[in-house]
């Protein structure tokens, strides 16, 4: 679609405009939300309040056509093309540098120079004013009010009040405006304010082209507001959407809207149509209409001897304006911001009702049965942050359809995935409601998560409490129910007792299964689309779990030997040097793979014309030298090399649609630059890697002293357990590693029906296809087209992509457990940060906030601090002087890859990527689990 550009003649031909040019004054009363292009957000819906009978105060809108007939001539198109040049140089393609964590992802010098753009752009507009035709326009309605009456005047954007970003203060608002001549000129102000730099920071943040941007302006009549406020239809800050949440104070709404005044509070059981909490404001300023225009701001002193002010509205008066919230919400059919009033007769006006954009998601589907129901973020627990494309959910649901089905679980449709899976805002959820009624379930996972993401188990404690979860399921019968067949057909106790007593045995099996399921994966070149699509289901669907159940064992009972050892030897196995013995650790093909690329490098060094030729190059245009195998010949085939063997692992790769390293080798590129980039006299991490290898045999030797001062057979107990140790934790990685591979081949299949969609003209390019799902997929190779359905579902995706807050839990009300008031105070000292321990040792150095570790820039010695970790970011890990975390626990992916490099750590840092920041100097404390800022800048 061409961009219209303000001054350009619309091409419309929406409500409100005549056949014989654009009207430029439409009344409230006349307005529906479809007319937005002409009207703006806020106007759309006063329109639609209107429509629907709710009290609006009358008014009329000066329409899209005036601002674009306004400014056809003043010179915004030079401004429209430095601000796209601007944009587009400031942000990556992804529309975030990986390394930045400023809001719209540009540098300062970026920032900057949009914000004096937007200057320039507001000068113009200023200059410019009001023509006489629309001037002329404005009058007319203006007095057909009535004589002088007092007005808001207030900007409506078309990019506002949208269900992704309400642009909430972005554009100007003048209150108490009379006559027209100040009417005019407050018209001639929202125009010049959809260019005030916060509106265009913002419109950056969003990726909304300023050029397709225009303005209304809505004139309403006054309310003579005794009282006014804010009303929400849903908690913003828990996400319960079974309370309305209210803030109320004297005089005008711009008191409460601006925060000039902490007013009165009141939160509204919409089930119950009860007051739930109520809290009385201070009532120390208040924003009152002046005689003649205009507002002023009174100061109003406390009053001593009242003991307790009383509060602006009676209970009657909450619960009417709640009802009213739930009937504009009923409207819309979605949460809703109300801004709202009531004159001196007792009348509640509406004054505007936007989207609630800031709500996470509710799941996709309602839980079947009755009650409360909590929703585990599985995402989060597999360091994954980002939404999953359509194609990789579907994907999911295959697996986990398998996974229930082995588990005895009813699964009448696999590709919708089992009875407990979930999904909401592109990511993976799972009902965990029997967990938290299960007297077993409560001991067993939130240990298990204690070690996976430890925030989450801090959370599922949280909820034990909650009467709506009181424990119903009292015996074990249940679990033993689902678990005892997949015990039963992988022979889970044969594989533990082989790992214990027949060690070297144990491990051929492994290596057995992993080289047998490769070879399921395979499909036959002369397959058709739809026996590939059926190879898709057969591989996710049967093939990847089955490794899972059959190694796990394994890796478990090295940790279960682990926690032998320490009931052994108790004070004497303390938790620093237990960890000093999984580090080192072999079999483990993360380390091995990082180590892999670190060789690669090493490979490169001895040639200083290839490192030269390399250092000075983007990773985009390594990439594009490789592809032409024009790379010096120890990087073109070290990388050849490494990709035939781990080219299909990928950062987030659990998703199908991400592309895998043989793909795109960017990232991997980027890393090796960063390593070629370390000074020869720094210490290789693969002589890092052997020395805590040895440091690790060194350990076990003392613990097994420790037990042989206790009894001899003490010290061939904890020798064997320290073994078993080694041998196996390191396996921990493999069932995920073995599941990507399956997923890789998956992936293979899908781009060539991809292919033959292109080829077909269903979709535009193979990589489309990943933003559909399996049966769409089949709809497409029936004939028909979804070029529309992929470009819905891609800004739906990229949308997405920019939500910066995931919970760990959902309530089915909504509600976030983890953002419930009170549960964080008073739990750390100023400038320190707490989380889960992960990695023993003390490092003071420069923080690297990173959010996406392609194209990343990591100096060595620099503290990596990220939002999760999956494979795709360890090999980072090797010249990182420490790592911090907001997601995991202490057996999470990063934890584990971090002890083996020996590199302090702390995982389950709340919010770490805002409140640390690039070059602040930070102590990370990895056995305390604590990190220590200073206010040392960039």
């Amino acid at each position: 679609m061409d961009k219209k550009r303000p001054g350009e003649p619309s091409q419309d031909q929406d409500e409100g405009l005549g056949t014989s040019g654009p009207q430029l004054v439409l009344d409230i009363a006349e307005i529906r939300g479809t007319m937005l292009p002409s009207v703006g957000g806020k106007a759309a819906n006063l329109g639609e309040l209107a429509k629907a009978g709710l009290p609006v105060p009358g008014g009329f809108c000066l329409t899209t056509a005036a601002y674009r007939q306004a400014l056809s001539a003043v010179g915004l198109e030079s401004v429209l093309a430095a601000l796209d040049e601007a944009s587009a140089s400031g942000t990556s393609a992804s529309g975030m540098d990986a390394s930045d964590t400023s809001a719209s992802g540009m540098g300062a010098s970026g920032m900057d120079q949009l914000n004096e753009l937007a200057a320039r752009a507001r000068s113009l507009v200023l200059d410019a004013g009001v023509p006489d035709g629309i001037a002329e326009a404005v009058r007319s309605a203006y007095e057909d009010l009535g004589d002088n009456v007092p007005v808001a005047v207030r900007s409506s954007a078309t990019a506002e009040d949208l269900p992704f970003a309400s642009f909430a203060g972005q554009q100007d608002t003048f209150l108490n405006v009379v006559g027209v001549d100040s009417v005019l000129d407050a018209v001639s102000r929202c125009w010049a304010s959809l260019w005030t730099d916060r509106a265009v920071n913002y419109r950056t943040t969003n990726g909304i082209d300023h050029g397709t941007v225009s303005l209304a302006v809505v004139v309403q009549e006054m309310v003579n507001a005794v009282t006014a406020g804010v009303m929400f239809t849903a908690n913003p800050v828990t996400g319960n959407r079974h309370e309305t949440v209210i803030d109320a104070s004297p005089g005008l709404g711009e008191a409460v809207v601006s925060g000039a005044v902490n007013p009165d509070h009141y939160v509204v059981d919409a089930h119950r149509g009860a007051i739930a909490e109520r809290a009385v404001g201070d009532r120390q300023v208040e924003i009152r209409a002046k005689p003649g225009g205009g507002t002023e701001r009174l100061e109003l002193p406390s009053q001593p001897g009242i003991e307790e002010p009383q509060p602006c509205l009676s209970d009657r008066q909450v619960l009417e304006l709640a009802k009213l919230g739930l009937e504009v919400q009923e409207h819309y059919r979605a949460p809703q911001d109300t801004e709202w009033a009531t004159d001196d007769n007792g009348k509640l006006w509406l004054t505007q009702a936007r989207p609630i954009t800031t709500l996470y998601p509710q799941t996709t589907r309602t839980p079947p049965a009755p009650g409360e129901h909590g929703f585990l973020n599985f995402s989060l627990a597999q360091g994954l942050t980002r939404p999953l494309t359509p194609m990789g959910l579907a994907g999911i649901r295959l697996i986990a359809s398998s996974v229930a089905k082995t588990a005895a679980f009813d699964v009448p449709d696999p590709r919708s995935g089992p009875p407990a899976y979930y999904e909401a805002g592109q990511r993976i959820f799972f009902d965990f409601t029997a967990v938290l009624r299960s007297r077993v379930g409560r001991t067993i996972v939130p240990r298990v998560f204690d070690l996976m993401e430890a925030r989450s188990a801090a959370i599922m404690r949280g909820l034990f409490d909650d009467p709506r979860f009181a424990v119903t399921i009292k015996t074990p019968r249940k679990l033993i129910r689902h678990v005892a067949p997949v015990a039963a057909k992988y022979r889970v106790p044969e594989s533990l007792f082989r790992g214990l007593f027949r060690p070297s045995s144990a491990m051929r099996r492994v290596e057995r299964l992993s080289t047998e399921l490769r070879s399921t994966f395979s499909v036959p070149s002369g397959a058709t689309p739809h026996q590939r699509l059926g190879h898709v289901q057969r591989i996710l669907g049967e093939e990847v779990f089955a490794t899972v159940p059959q190694v796990l064992p394994l890796p478990a009972l090295g940790f279960a030997m682990l926690a032998l050892v320490r009931r052994i030897l108790g004070d004497q196995a303390p938790y620093s040097e237990l960890q000093t013995v999984v580090r080192g650790l072999p079999n483990n093909v993360t380390t091995e793979m990082d180590l892999a690329l670190w060789q690669v490098a090493s490979e490169i060094r001895e040639d200083p014309a290839a490192v030269a030729s390399m250092v000075g190059r983007t990773p985009a245009e390594l990439v594009e030298q490789y592809r032409a195998a024009k790379l010096p010949a120890a990087a073109q085939t070290g990388l050849e090399r490494f990709l035939g063997k781990y080219g299909h692992r990928a950062v987030a790769e659990i998703d199908l649609g991400m592309p895998r390293w043989s793909d795109d080798p960017t990232h991997i590129l980027g890393v090796i630059a960063n390593y070629l980039r370390l000074s020869d006299g720094a210490e290789a991490p693969d002589q890092q890697f052997t020395q805590s290898a040895l440091d690790a045999d060194e350990q076990v030797a003392r613990f097994v002293a420790r037990a042989r001062a206790k009894s001899p057979l003490h010290a061939v107990i904890v020798r064997l357990a320290l073994d078993r140790t080694r041998r196996f934790a390191g396996l921990r990685e493999l069932p995920k590693y073995n599941l990507v591979l399956g997923l890789s081949a998956a992936r293979k299949q899908l781009l060539l029906i991809g292919n033959e969609l292109v080829a077909a003209h269903r979709i535009e390019r193979a990589e489309d296809i990943f933003f559909l799902d399996l049966d769409d997929v089949e709809i497409a190779l029936a004939g028909e087209d979804l070029h529309e359905v992929v470009a819905e579902r891609r800004a739906a995706y990229h949308q997405e992509l920019r939500r910066r807050h995931i919970p760990r839990v959902l309530l089915s009300d909504g509600t976030e457990p983890e953002a419930r008031p009170g549960r964080n105070e008073g739990k750390q000292r100023p400038g320190t940060l707490s989380g889960s321990p992960a990695s023993a040792g003390l490092v003071s150095a420069p923080a690297r906030v990173i959010m996406d570790p392609v194209g990343a820039h990591l100096e060595p010695g620099e503290i990596l601090v990220a939002p999760s970790t999956d494979p795709g970011w360890t090999p980072l890990f090797l010249t990182a002087g420490g790592l911090v975390m907001e997601m995991g626990g202490a057996n999470s992916h990063g934890a584990v890859v971090a002890r083996e490099y020996g590199i302090p750590a702390v995982v389950g840092v709340p919010d770490a990527t805002s409140r640390i920041s690039t070059g602040q100097h930070i102590t990370v404390d990895g056995a305390a689990g604590t990190i220590t800022t200073e206010n040392s800048g960039q």
